[in-house]
């Protein structure tokens, strides 16, 4: 393998010529304490940090990037740690998807402006792992992502409890009078007890192990507990490693090929995967030049076997255990004679020489492939007259009752609307009804919320009634279960035919064939679409502005038109120095 010199540095450009702007940079690092021996001729590592005081999945993160600097001096660079922007998906209104391309855009540019040989990407929380490897695919210098790892089990009461999937359902119990507020309260104290991310397999899970499939982490390293001495170790590991990285100039395009992406889909799969990653992964691919489509993971649901068992899809489990089963290595593993092995990964090495060594120390956890916990894949695609674009639903995680059904329209054009008509306790609906939520989708949300668990109406709820389905242009949380029908495309905001439906009209989900239509005739529904009138738009400056400008649709992974591979080169370095 040739590698690189001292001269052939990126970041030589900025520091070694002998002139006046040279002499800027060199001097203003000098200003920071460093002298020319901490920084000349050696790879200058930016350790791009998503930690943030109110982001509780990175609250670990300020130590980590230390963790980082002490590998990247070991091995012989030189590291400086920059902020990016923390979105996290807990408190950020309407959601953090309105921002994961913001979080794209800004790691892009802080790459090509700057003079780092490489970078170490540190997230975690949903959005920012795609945010993050979005904009580095771009930028295109080494690089390699450190998870922030899940947070620990909960508890309460003698109970495990799930982030987000156990928070849904003691909800429906508070909601159906069975919970006192101590109960809830303790709930409340109990769900999340460390930092990391959520214990379940959500979103943050989801992508973090698609990063780890794609090649893009040291192995395994998305499945170690943040507060676990391990994740450390892989910290500092990460920093020696992206030295090395930058002196074989090994780039995000030597990694993320087509194999990869397949990998990292066919992974997902078998994880059980949230619905967020249909989304995620299209765009990751897209960003790399890679062709991959909504056909293509559907392809890949019906041909790979659910096997992790852990909540929402599996029942029994958290990752804190399935860390302890073996964790993705070995659900890799596993899934060996399905996965391009020859594919290269930030190791230098292949994902099958990765995979060496890699066992499953508990069968009920991660399952054999004999014996799954669901027969096919954690999504399927369908396809029909309310989606000719594509929608998304998870069948692992719903009632099996549900895969076939039809039932009349309860149709809201707003989350406010919805909200008050299911408290409403005298709510004409029954089990059989399709609750339908419409301007919920990239640019009706705006910004693509988690709305698309639509909660249970009370009535029913007090029946004992716990699921019935539900469809949307909106997304839904990783943690979220349920026959929910998500990212129907195109959106209704732009006048998908879901814009056409009415309360009363009946729906028909058949999943084995993959449909979703509205039994409606067609000349009907020429008539509901000639007196269609488009919402006013949600913003009129701003981000908000360019946001609605400028993104896709969810089949074609929601990026902005004028960053995906296609739209042209990237802008490139500076020439002014």
């Amino acid at each position: 393998m040739t590698r690189k010199i001292k001269d052939q540095l990126r970041s030589a450009r900025w520091f070694a010529p002998d002139d006046l702007r040279s002499f800027g940079h060199r001097s203003r690092l000098m200003q920071l304490g460093y002298g020319e021996e901490d920084f000349m001729g050696k790879p200058l590592i930016g350790i791009l940090n998503t930690w943030s005081e109110i982001n509780s999945c990175h609250s670990h993160f300020r130590e980590r990037a230390q963790d980082v600097k002490r590998g990247v001096l070991q091995a012989g660079g030189f590291a400086l740690e920059m902020p990016a922007l923390s979105v996290d998906e807990s408190f950020t209104k309407p959601t953090s998807m309105l921002y994961r391309n913001m979080l794209a855009m800004e790691t892009e540019e802080m790459i090509r402006s700057h003079p780092f040989d490489g970078v170490v990407l540190m997230g975690g929380c949903d959005k920012t792992t795609p945010g993050l490897v979005m904009g580095a695919i771009t930028a295109g210098i080494p690089m390699i992502y450190l998870p922030a790892g899940p947070m620990l089990r909960g508890h309460y009461a003698g109970r495990i409890l799930g982030s987000g999937s156990d928070a849904w359902k003691f909800w429906d119990e508070r909601r159906a009078g069975k919970i006192s507020d101590a109960e809830w309260l303790g709930v409340q104290g109990g769900i999340a007890r460390s930092a990391g991310t959520c214990m379940t397999m959500g979103t943050a899970s989801t992508m973090t192990a698609i990063a780890d499939a794609m090649g893009l982490t040291l192995p395994g390293a998305s499945s170690i507990p943040a507060p676990d001495a391990g994740h450390q170790r892989m910290s500092a590991e990460c920093g020696r490693r992206i030295v090395d990285m930058v002196w074989e100039d090994l780039g995000p395009e030597r990694i993320i090929t087509e194999g990869a992406v397949r990998n990292a889909a066919t992974v997902a799969m078998a994880t059980g995967c949230s619905t967020n990653a249909v989304v995620h992964l299209i765009a990751m691919a897209r960003r790399a030049g890679v062709d991959f489509t909504l056909d293509d993971l559907d392809e890949l649901g019906r041909t790979t076997p659910l096997i992790a068992n852990v909540r929402p899809s599996g029942q029994d489990y958290l990752m804190e255990d399935f860390f302890y089963a073996g964790g993705l290595r070995a659900l890799m593993k596993r899934l060996e004679d399905r996965l391009d092995t020859s594919c290269l990964t930030v190791t230098g090495r292949t994902m099958g020489e990765n995979l060496d060594g890699a066992e499953v120390y508990n069968d009920d956890v991660i399952r054999p492939l004999s014996n799954p916990v669901y027969a096919e894949g954690s999504l399927a695609v369908l396809r029909g007259n309310l989606a000719p674009s594509g929608a998304v639903i998870k069948p692992a995680a719903c009632d099996p009752k549900f895969h076939v059904h039809e039932g009349p329209a309860l149709v809201f054009d707003s989350y406010p609307e919805m909200k008050e008509a299911v408290n409403d306790p005298d709510l004409d609906v029954t089990p059989d009804h399709v609750m339908v939520l419409r301007n919920a989708g990239p640019l009706g949300g705006p910004g693509f919320p988690e709305w698309g668990m639509l909660p249970i109406p009370t009535a029913l709820v007090k029946q004992g009634h716990r699921d019935m389905l539900r469809i949307s242009d909106a997304r839904m949380s990783g943690t979220s279960y349920g026959a929910c029908v998500l990212h129907v495309a195109p959106e209704s905001y732009v006048g998908g035919p879901l814009a056409l439906l009415k309360t009363g009209d009946t729906v028909r989900l058949d999943l084995p064939n993959r449909r979703l239509d509205m039994l409606v005739e067609e000349d009907e529904l020429d008539r509901r679409r000639a007196a269609w009138i488009r919402p006013d738009p949600r913003f009129q400056r701003g981000w908000g502005w360019m946001f609605s400008n400028h993104v896709t649709q969810a089949d074609t992974g929601c990026d902005f038109d004028y960053l995906e591979r296609g739209h042209g080169p990237a802008a490139g370095e500076p020439d002014i120095f």
